[in-house]
């Protein structure tokens, strides 16, 4: 059955290592998904999200354009990043693991997602059933050539090579 993203209690976010002592975190803004979910089988569930390069959000303007140039997403010439799962598992007791292809770039590679899908548990205020995933991977940013960096005087770089993924997402049934 096909559930529409509550996107007002969704966000897709993610971290970075950044002058190799502290992260930088951010959000993109804008993004839709198409999920099916079968809320008593969670093999059964298949996602296909598109996220909207442009809404990158690590509160820093000067920072997120350089984000939207060429060095990074170079939203002009790909304005989209994009998700497509091939399986979900349980793991048990809530537990979950999502296998699929992320698409940055026009580059994809294959991305595993853990985390948690809670629910279904019904909405007081609309009767709808409601099921909630809380997700987070990893992925090496270069291999989807983003690979602009500086080097540092005291050894390391700007930005680090590893980006935690980290989803929250609700969908409502119907």
């Amino acid at each position: 059955m096909t559930w529409t993203l509550d996107l007002a209690h969704s966000k897709v976010g993610f971290a970075v290592r950044h002058l190799m002592v502290s992260k930088v975190r951010g959000q993109f803004n804008s993004f839709s998904a198409e999920v099916e979910v079968d809320p008593d089988n969670v093999a059964n569930t298949k996602v296909r999200a598109s996220i909207d390069a442009s809404s990158i959000d690590t509160r820093n303007a000067d920072r997120d354009n350089h984000l939207r140039s060429p060095d990074f997403f170079n939203v002009e010439e790909y304005p989209t990043l994009e998700f497509e799962s091939s399986a979900f598992r349980s793991k048990g007791d809530g537990k979950i693991e999502v296998d699929g292809q992320l698409t940055i770039r026009g580059e994809s590679h294959p991305i595993t997602l853990t985390g948690e899908q809670q629910g279904p548990a019904a909405n007081p205020f609309t009767g709808q059933r409601t099921v909630g995933f809380s997700l987070h991977g990893e992925i090496d940013r270069e291999l989807y050539g983003l690979t602009w960096n500086q080097g540092l005087e005291t050894g390391g770089v700007m930005v680090g090579k590893k980006v935690t993924i980290e989803i929250d997402a609700e969908a409502v049934e119907g």
